[in-house]
């Protein structure tokens, strides 16, 4: 999968919804992919094949053809999509500060202190898998 350039047209409610389900499940046909989106309101067939192309136009899809009939799969990884967000977010309303991020987040949804120790605790177990590896260690 493509990372995705530093700046990115942002997706669209509809596009970002037709891209979840992609990188949820994978390589899918249009139907497929129809049948997954949330039921309300349920989208056509031809207004998900319309999303489709234009998420194509804009890099984000790639496709197999099967005859008449494709399948796709994203071309651009969730977690790049993800970063291009929160770098968005970060610069724009965050003077790009993750501390400041950090505590408009832990002051508006009125978190107590083992609720943020919690949290400090799940981060530093996704970060333990990269500071026990070989090549981390190396680079200390």
């Amino acid at each position: 999968m493509n990372s995705l350039p530093t700046a990115f047209p942002e997706l669209t409610r509809a596009e970002e919804q037709v891209m979840l389900v992609l990188w949820q499940r994978g390589p899918s046909f249009a139907k497929e992919v129809q049948a997954a989106l949330p039921a309300s309101p349920p989208l056509a067939y031809t207004t998900v094949s319309t999303i489709i192309r234009v998420l194509a136009q804009k890099g984000f899809v790639g496709h197999e053809a099967f005859g008449r009939t494709h399948r796709y799969q994203p071309l651009v990884a969730q977690d790049a999509y993800r970063q291009f967000l929160l770098r968005k977010l970060l610069t724009t309303y965050f003077g790009g500060s993750m501390g400041d991020l950090l505590g408009f987040h832990i002051r508006t949804a009125g978190l107590d202190a083992a609720q943020l120790g919690q949290l400090v605790g799940q981060a530093y177990q996704q970060l333990a898998p990269v500071a026990s590896s070989p090549d981390a260690s190396a680079t200390k």
